[in-house]
Protein backbone atom coordinates (compact mmCIF):
# COMPACT_ATOMS: atom_id res chain seq x y z
CA UNK A 1 0.00 0.00 0.00
CA UNK A 2 1.28 3.46 -0.84
CA UNK A 3 1.00 5.45 2.33
CA UNK A 4 2.59 8.16 4.37
CA UNK A 5 3.92 6.75 7.64
CA UNK A 6 1.91 7.56 10.73
CA UNK A 7 1.35 6.02 14.11
CA UNK A 8 -2.33 5.15 13.79
CA UNK A 9 -3.49 1.70 14.82
CA UNK A 10 -5.86 -0.79 13.23
CA UNK A 11 -6.09 -2.34 9.82
CA UNK A 12 -5.57 0.10 6.97
CA UNK A 13 -7.27 -0.08 3.57
CA UNK A 14 -5.82 -2.55 1.12
CA UNK A 15 -3.79 -1.13 -1.72
CA UNK A 16 -5.82 -0.08 -4.73
CA UNK A 17 -4.71 0.57 -8.27
CA UNK A 18 -2.69 3.66 -9.03
CA UNK A 19 -4.93 6.74 -9.02
CA UNK A 20 -6.37 7.76 -12.35
CA UNK A 21 -7.50 11.20 -13.53
CA UNK A 22 -11.21 10.47 -13.58
CA UNK A 23 -12.13 13.60 -11.64
CA UNK A 24 -12.40 16.98 -13.33
CA UNK A 25 -10.39 18.62 -10.52
CA UNK A 26 -7.55 16.12 -10.35
CA UNK A 27 -5.21 16.56 -7.36
CA UNK A 28 -2.18 15.84 -9.54
CA UNK A 29 -2.57 19.07 -11.49
CA UNK A 30 -0.37 21.97 -10.31
CA UNK A 31 -3.35 24.19 -9.46
CA UNK A 32 -4.70 21.61 -7.00
CA UNK A 33 -2.62 22.84 -4.08
CA UNK A 34 -3.90 26.38 -4.51
CA UNK A 35 -7.47 25.12 -4.71
CA UNK A 36 -7.14 22.98 -1.58
CA UNK A 37 -5.67 25.87 0.42
CA UNK A 38 -8.42 28.21 -0.76
CA UNK A 39 -11.15 25.70 0.10
CA UNK A 40 -9.67 25.41 3.57
CA UNK A 41 -9.60 29.19 4.02
CA UNK A 42 -13.22 29.50 2.89
CA UNK A 43 -14.80 26.49 4.59
CA UNK A 44 -12.67 25.25 7.49
CA UNK A 45 -14.42 27.44 10.04
CA UNK A 46 -17.82 26.00 9.05
CA UNK A 47 -16.41 22.48 8.99
CA UNK A 48 -14.80 22.78 12.41
CA UNK A 49 -18.03 24.17 13.86
CA UNK A 50 -19.96 21.17 12.55
CA UNK A 51 -17.37 18.69 13.78
CA UNK A 52 -17.13 20.40 17.18
CA UNK A 53 -20.88 19.95 17.58
CA UNK A 54 -20.45 16.15 17.52
CA UNK A 55 -18.48 16.36 20.76
CA UNK A 56 -15.28 14.98 19.22
CA UNK A 57 -12.65 14.56 21.93
CA UNK A 58 -9.74 12.50 23.19
CA UNK A 59 -9.99 8.81 22.44
CA UNK A 60 -12.28 9.05 19.43
CA UNK A 61 -11.60 6.99 16.31
CA UNK A 62 -12.03 9.13 13.20
CA UNK A 63 -11.89 8.61 9.45
CA UNK A 64 -11.29 11.61 7.20
CA UNK A 65 -12.42 10.40 3.75
CA UNK A 66 -11.18 12.05 0.55
CA UNK A 67 -9.12 14.48 2.60
CA UNK A 68 -7.32 16.29 -0.21
CA UNK A 69 -5.00 18.19 2.14
CA UNK A 70 -4.19 17.83 5.85
CA UNK A 71 -6.14 20.77 7.29
CA UNK A 72 -9.20 18.99 8.69
CA UNK A 73 -7.26 15.89 9.71
CA UNK A 74 -4.73 18.02 11.60
CA UNK A 75 -7.58 19.71 13.48
CA UNK A 76 -9.11 16.33 14.32
CA UNK A 77 -5.81 14.94 15.53
CA UNK A 78 -5.57 17.75 18.05
CA UNK A 79 -9.05 16.93 19.38
CA UNK A 80 -8.61 13.16 19.72
CA UNK A 81 -5.07 13.17 21.14
CA UNK A 82 -3.48 11.55 22.96
CA UNK A 83 -5.44 8.29 22.89
CA UNK A 84 -7.52 8.66 19.74
CA UNK A 85 -6.64 8.00 16.12
CA UNK A 86 -7.37 9.55 12.75
CA UNK A 87 -7.28 7.63 9.48
CA UNK A 88 -6.80 9.99 6.53
CA UNK A 89 -7.45 8.66 3.04
CA UNK A 90 -7.64 9.93 -0.51
CA UNK A 91 -7.43 8.43 -3.97
CA UNK A 92 -4.36 10.65 -4.42
CA UNK A 93 -2.21 11.51 -1.39
CA UNK A 94 0.00 14.01 -3.22
CA UNK A 95 -1.02 16.79 -0.83
CA UNK A 96 -0.77 14.66 2.33
CA UNK A 97 3.00 14.07 2.41
CA UNK A 98 4.70 14.88 5.74
CA UNK A 99 5.94 18.31 4.60
CA UNK A 100 2.35 19.50 3.97
CA UNK A 101 1.32 19.08 7.64
CA UNK A 102 1.48 22.08 10.01
CA UNK A 103 4.61 20.87 11.84
CA UNK A 104 6.23 19.24 8.83
CA UNK A 105 5.35 15.76 10.01
CA UNK A 106 2.31 13.51 10.30
CA UNK A 107 1.07 13.82 13.91
CA UNK A 108 1.10 10.86 16.30
CA UNK A 109 -2.11 8.86 16.09
CA UNK A 110 -2.63 9.73 12.42
CA UNK A 111 -2.28 7.30 9.51
CA UNK A 112 -2.41 8.39 5.87
CA UNK A 113 -3.30 5.92 3.13
CA UNK A 114 -4.17 5.97 -0.55
CA UNK A 115 -7.67 4.57 -0.85
CA UNK A 116 -10.50 4.66 -3.39
CA UNK A 117 -13.70 4.63 -1.37
CA UNK A 118 -15.68 3.45 -4.40
CA UNK A 119 -13.66 0.29 -5.11
CA UNK A 120 -11.16 -0.57 -2.38
CA UNK A 121 -11.99 -2.66 0.71
CA UNK A 122 -13.22 -0.55 3.60
CA UNK A 123 -10.93 0.07 6.57
CA UNK A 124 -11.46 -1.73 9.83
CA UNK A 125 -13.96 0.07 12.03
CA UNK A 126 -15.85 1.03 13.93
CA UNK A 127 -15.39 4.80 13.96
CA UNK A 128 -16.82 7.41 16.31
CA UNK A 129 -16.68 10.01 13.55
CA UNK A 130 -16.54 9.75 9.76
CA UNK A 131 -16.19 12.96 7.76
CA UNK A 132 -16.29 13.59 4.00
CA UNK A 133 -16.11 17.09 2.52
CA UNK A 134 -16.75 17.90 -1.14
CA UNK A 135 -16.37 14.25 -2.05
CA UNK A 136 -19.66 12.42 -2.52
CA UNK A 137 -20.98 14.96 -5.03
CA UNK A 138 -18.32 13.74 -7.47
CA UNK A 139 -19.12 10.02 -7.11
CA UNK A 140 -21.69 8.30 -9.35
CA UNK A 141 -22.41 5.79 -6.55
CA UNK A 142 -22.62 8.48 -3.88
CA UNK A 143 -25.60 6.95 -2.06
CA UNK A 144 -23.90 3.56 -1.84
CA UNK A 145 -20.69 5.13 -0.56
CA UNK A 146 -22.63 7.08 2.07
CA UNK A 147 -24.25 3.83 3.21
CA UNK A 148 -20.82 2.21 3.52
CA UNK A 149 -19.56 5.12 5.62
CA UNK A 150 -22.59 4.99 7.90
CA UNK A 151 -22.15 1.24 8.27
CA UNK A 152 -18.73 1.77 9.86
CA UNK A 153 -20.05 3.97 12.66
CA UNK A 154 -19.95 2.76 16.22
CA UNK A 155 -23.27 3.03 18.08
CA UNK A 156 -23.62 6.72 18.85
CA UNK A 157 -21.02 7.62 16.20
CA UNK A 158 -21.44 10.53 13.82
CA UNK A 159 -21.33 10.81 10.04
CA UNK A 160 -20.61 14.34 8.82
CA UNK A 161 -21.08 14.96 5.10
CA UNK A 162 -20.40 18.34 3.53
CA UNK A 163 -21.07 18.89 -0.14
CA UNK A 164 -21.58 21.56 -2.71
CA UNK A 165 -24.89 22.53 -4.29
CA UNK A 166 -24.00 24.55 -7.41
CA UNK A 167 -27.61 24.56 -8.57
CA UNK A 168 -28.73 26.25 -5.35
CA UNK A 169 -26.81 29.37 -6.40
CA UNK A 170 -25.27 28.85 -9.85
CA UNK A 171 -23.61 32.20 -10.50
CA UNK A 172 -20.02 33.28 -9.98
CA UNK A 173 -21.30 36.86 -9.62
CA UNK A 174 -24.81 37.00 -8.13
CA UNK A 175 -24.73 40.77 -8.69
CA UNK A 176 -24.62 40.65 -12.50
CA UNK A 177 -24.45 44.37 -13.23
CA UNK A 178 -21.94 44.58 -16.09
CA UNK A 179 -20.16 42.73 -18.88
CA UNK A 180 -17.39 41.44 -16.62
CA UNK A 181 -19.95 39.82 -14.35
CA UNK A 182 -21.83 38.39 -17.32
CA UNK A 183 -18.58 36.86 -18.56
CA UNK A 184 -17.80 35.42 -15.12
CA UNK A 185 -21.20 33.76 -15.05
CA UNK A 186 -20.69 32.37 -18.55
CA UNK A 187 -17.41 30.79 -17.45
CA UNK A 188 -19.09 29.39 -14.33
CA UNK A 189 -21.91 27.94 -16.45
CA UNK A 190 -19.29 26.22 -18.58
CA UNK A 191 -17.63 24.80 -15.47
CA UNK A 192 -20.98 23.45 -14.27
CA UNK A 193 -21.45 21.82 -17.67
CA UNK A 194 -18.08 20.08 -17.35
CA UNK A 195 -18.97 18.89 -13.85
CA UNK A 196 -22.31 17.49 -15.00
CA UNK A 197 -20.53 15.69 -17.82
CA UNK A 198 -18.40 13.90 -15.21
CA UNK A 199 -21.48 12.67 -13.33
CA UNK A 200 -21.57 15.39 -10.66
CA UNK A 201 -25.03 15.96 -9.17
CA UNK A 202 -25.27 19.75 -9.18
CA UNK A 203 -28.16 19.69 -6.69
CA UNK A 204 -26.70 17.11 -4.32
CA UNK A 205 -25.91 19.31 -1.32
CA UNK A 206 -29.54 20.00 -0.43
CA UNK A 207 -30.33 16.27 -0.40
CA UNK A 208 -27.73 15.30 2.21
CA UNK A 209 -30.02 15.66 5.27
CA UNK A 210 -32.58 13.36 3.64
CA UNK A 211 -29.79 10.96 2.68
CA UNK A 212 -28.57 10.74 6.28
CA UNK A 213 -32.07 10.10 7.64
CA UNK A 214 -32.58 7.44 4.98
CA UNK A 215 -29.50 5.67 6.31
CA UNK A 216 -31.18 5.40 9.70
CA UNK A 217 -29.20 8.18 11.35
CA UNK A 218 -30.82 10.40 13.97
CA UNK A 219 -30.35 13.92 15.33
CA UNK A 220 -29.73 15.13 11.77
CA UNK A 221 -28.69 18.80 11.58
CA UNK A 222 -27.66 20.73 8.48
CA UNK A 223 -26.59 24.23 7.55
CA UNK A 224 -25.20 25.95 4.47
CA UNK A 225 -22.12 28.15 4.19
CA UNK A 226 -22.06 30.67 1.38
CA UNK A 227 -19.18 33.20 1.16
CA UNK A 228 -20.57 36.00 -1.00
CA UNK A 229 -17.24 37.61 -1.86
CA UNK A 230 -13.68 37.35 -0.64
CA UNK A 231 -10.17 37.66 -2.09
CA UNK A 232 -9.86 33.93 -1.38
CA UNK A 233 -12.91 33.27 -3.56
CA UNK A 234 -11.08 34.97 -6.42
CA UNK A 235 -8.01 32.82 -5.75
CA UNK A 236 -10.18 29.70 -5.85
CA UNK A 237 -11.93 30.85 -9.03
CA UNK A 238 -8.62 31.54 -10.77
CA UNK A 239 -7.17 28.15 -9.83
CA UNK A 240 -10.36 26.36 -10.88
CA UNK A 241 -10.52 28.13 -14.25
CA UNK A 242 -6.84 27.52 -14.93
CA UNK A 243 -7.26 23.86 -14.00
CA UNK A 244 -10.23 23.41 -16.34
CA UNK A 245 -9.19 25.86 -19.07
CA UNK A 246 -8.45 23.25 -21.71
CA UNK A 247 -11.77 21.50 -21.08
CA UNK A 248 -13.77 24.72 -21.19
CA UNK A 249 -12.23 25.86 -24.47
CA UNK A 250 -12.09 22.39 -26.00
CA UNK A 251 -15.80 21.85 -25.39
CA UNK A 252 -16.65 25.20 -27.00
CA UNK A 253 -18.15 26.52 -23.76
CA UNK A 254 -15.96 29.65 -23.81
CA UNK A 255 -13.23 30.99 -26.03
CA UNK A 256 -9.56 31.33 -25.12
CA UNK A 257 -9.99 35.11 -25.25
CA UNK A 258 -12.90 34.96 -22.82
CA UNK A 259 -10.88 32.89 -20.38
CA UNK A 260 -8.00 35.36 -20.60
CA UNK A 261 -10.33 38.32 -20.00
CA UNK A 262 -11.97 36.59 -17.03
CA UNK A 263 -8.59 35.83 -15.44
CA UNK A 264 -7.54 39.45 -15.97
CA UNK A 265 -10.75 40.64 -14.30
CA UNK A 266 -10.01 38.38 -11.34
CA UNK A 267 -6.51 39.84 -11.05
CA UNK A 268 -7.91 43.38 -10.98
CA UNK A 269 -9.52 42.76 -7.57
CA UNK A 270 -12.73 44.48 -8.64
CA UNK A 271 -14.75 41.34 -9.35
CA UNK A 272 -16.98 40.10 -6.52
CA UNK A 273 -16.85 36.33 -6.96
CA UNK A 274 -18.54 33.71 -4.84
CA UNK A 275 -18.43 29.93 -4.63
CA UNK A 276 -21.20 27.35 -4.67
CA UNK A 277 -22.91 26.96 -1.28
CA UNK A 278 -21.57 24.10 0.85
CA UNK A 279 -24.19 22.18 2.81
CA UNK A 280 -22.83 20.67 6.04
CA UNK A 281 -24.87 17.91 7.64
CA UNK A 282 -24.37 15.51 10.52
CA UNK A 283 -26.29 12.47 11.72
CA UNK A 284 -25.73 9.96 14.52
CA UNK A 285 -26.06 6.19 14.54
CA UNK A 286 -28.63 5.27 17.19
CA UNK A 287 -27.62 3.36 20.29
CA UNK A 288 -29.92 0.37 20.85
CA UNK A 289 -32.30 1.11 23.69
CA UNK A 290 -31.38 4.78 23.96
CA UNK A 291 -33.54 7.72 22.99
CA UNK A 292 -32.41 10.65 20.84
CA UNK A 293 -29.50 12.63 22.29
CA UNK A 294 -29.15 10.22 25.20
CA UNK A 295 -25.86 8.65 24.23
CA UNK A 296 -22.57 9.16 22.50
CA UNK A 297 -19.79 6.80 21.42
CA UNK A 298 -18.59 6.58 25.03
CA UNK A 299 -21.98 7.02 26.62
CA UNK A 300 -21.45 10.27 28.53
CA UNK A 301 -23.26 12.79 26.36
Amino acid sequence: MESTPGTGTGTQPEAGPAPVARYLLDNRQPEAGVRLDAIGDLFDAATFRMLEATGVRSGWRCWEVGAGGPGVAAWLSGRVAPSGRVLVTDIDTSWLSPDTWPDGTVPPGVAVARHDVTTDPLPEGPFDLVHARLLLVHLPGRAEVAASLAGLLAPGGWLVVEDADPALQPRACPDEYGPDQVLANKVRAGFRSLLAGRGVDLAFGRTVPRLLRGLGLVDVVAEAHFPVTSPVSSVLERATVEQTRAGLVGAGLVTEDEVARHLANLSSGRLDVTTAPMVSARGRRPVPGAGPRESSPDGDR
